[in-house]
């Protein structure tokens, strides 16, 4: 495994032991310890389901870059771009429900679509550099 794959890895798995304190967290809100409204609800979900998912793929990706020796900028992509969007991705969730009684989201909904770009950099940079290997 190469170093930079190896050191984004120990990152993303020492990053599990956060969202597993969110789904702590999300078992409070489910059993209505913690009062929000049904859209903030949706939006605590939804960023702990996508944290979860895209550091999963986040690691995955690093064993496809280095297995195809994917280097050069699509290789800085392809490592980063999925573990970037899952921290812009899942933060934006919480930061545009954040606020007492949020019925939609604020203007920092902006966060989790520049996740969405840095997800789509990420995969297609990295899906070029596997099929070009």
């Amino acid at each position: 495994m190469s170093d930079a794959s190896r050191t984004l890895a120990g990152i993303m798995l020492l990053s599990v032991v956060t969202i597993e304190f969110g789904g702590y967290f999300m078992t409070k809100i489910v059993r209505g310890h913690v009062p929000m409204t049904d859209f903030q609800k949706a939006f605590a979900r939804a960023g702990h389901a996508h944290a979860g998912v895209l550091v999963t793929l986040g690691l995955v990706c690093q064993l496809l870059a280095d297995a195809a020796g994917v280097d050069g900028v699509l290789g800085w992509v392809g490592r980063w771009g999925v573990p970037l969007a899952a921290i812009l991705m899942s933060g934006g969730f919480f930061a545009s429900s954040a606020g007492r009684g949020a019925t939609g989201p604020n203007r920092f909904i902006a966060i989790l679509w520049f996740g969405a770009a840095s997800l789509a950099a990420g995969v297609i940079a990295l899906g070029i550099g596997l099929l070009t290997a």
